[in-house]
């Protein structure tokens, strides 16, 4: 455990924000072209659009914890 607060934890709330914001922006833009497909592909879609910005997640969070990226 650590002693004292750390940069990493603001900062990376900060960039998780952002990230998160100009990911949402890219889906929406997306969207128009997405909306024009069948439902069940469209399902599909953001299923996985939904899931994948979770997999880098893990890495961030323990950086933020630790400063290391594993």
């Amino acid at each position: 455990m650590r002693d004292g607060p750390t940069w990493r934890i603001p900062v990376g709330i900060l960039a998780l924000l952002f990230a998160i914001m100009i990911y949402a922006v890219g889906v929406m833009w997306a969207g128009q072209w997405i909306g024009q497909l069948h439902v069940l592909l469209q399902t599909a879609i953001y299923l996985v659009l939904g899931i994948i910005w979770l997999l880098p997640l893990r890495r961030f969070l323990i950086w933020m914890e630790t400063g290391r990226w594993g």
